[in-house]
């Protein structure tokens, strides 16, 4: 396994992970409800939604090649 696909691929998800963070956060003060229900669903969708991508960027690190 390449160190440089490791090195890279938690630099990606680092700076991936913040970036998606802080989008999930304006996008939610722009369009979700102030009900807390409502605030709740939105925020537990986006917080389990950067797994998929980032299930795949694990899966390319443990990669052989």
């Amino acid at each position: 396994m390449p160190r440089w696909r490791n090195a890279l691929g938690i630099a990606v998800l680092v700076l991936g992970l913040a970036v998606y963070a802080l989008a999930a956060m304006v996008v939610g003060a722009a369009i979700v409800p102030a009900h807390w229900l409502a605030q709740f669903v939105f925020y537990a969708g986006a917080g389990l939604a950067w797994l998929w991508p980032a299930r795949r960027l694990l899966a390319w690190m443990a990669r052989d090649g």
